[in-house]
C-alpha cells in the first residue's frame, strides 16, 4: 500500500518536528502501522471514522492526531497536529 500526503500535512509535519523532534519516531511508527492496517479491524492503533466524511483520525499520542483517508491502494494523509487544531 502506498502513502501520500497533502502539502498541508507536510507543512504541519515540519512544524511538529520543529516543536518536538521526538515526534519523528512516533509519527513514523504510526504511519508504518497504518500501512498494515485494515480499518474494519484496527487492532491496537487508536482510530475512528470522522462523522460526515470519508476521513479517519489516528492518534499518534494523547495530543497529536493524523487525519487520513483510504483510496483503493493508497493512504492519503491530509492533516496532522494537536487534537483541537485538526478537527
Amino acid at each position: 500500500m502506498q502513502v501520500s500526503s497533502s502539502s498541508h500535512f507536510d507543512k504541519n509535519l515540519v512544524k511538529l518536528y520543529k516543536s518536538d523532534s521526538s515526534y519523528k519516531a512516533k509519527v513514523a511508527k504510526t504511519v508504518k502501522e497504518l500501512v498494515n492496517l485494515n480499518p474494519a479491524t484496527p487492532g491496537s492503533i487508536m482510530i475512528h471514522k470522522l462523522s460526515g466524511t470519508e476521513n479517519y483520525s489516528i492518534s499518534v499520542d494523547m495530543s497529536i492526531r493524523i487525519v487520513c483517508r483510504w483510496r483503493q491502494n493508497e493512504i492519503f494523509l491530509s492533516d496532522i497536529g494537536k487534537h483541537e487544531d485538526v478537527y
